[in-house]
């Protein structure tokens, strides 16, 4: 396969809306998740249950995405794709 063969079957074009919260992936194990997010300023941060990101705490991380507590509000941020 030619890299740009690979580079197209890997990328999704707009899947990661700019200037949001999006989840790149999660990982570990299940008693202990952790996620990759990439925030609204581009930058990607490792989190776990508590962290705290600029639109909230995590509350919960799970094979399909991340659950954030904002402002009273509990809001699920999927993986793009699944």
């Amino acid at each position: 396969m030619s890299n740009a063969t690979v580079k197209s079957a890997a990328t999704q074009k707009g899947a990661l809306k700019k200037n949001t919260v999006s989840v790149l992936g999660v990982f570990g194990p299940k008693a202990d998740m952790r996620a990759l997010m990439r925030l609204s300023s581009g930058r990607v941060k490792k989190v776990k249950l508590g962290s705290r990101v600029s639109s909230g705490t995590v509350v919960a991380i799970d094979a399909e995405g991340v659950m954030l507590r904002q402002s009273g509000r509990t809001t699920r941020i999927v993986i793009p794709g699944s």
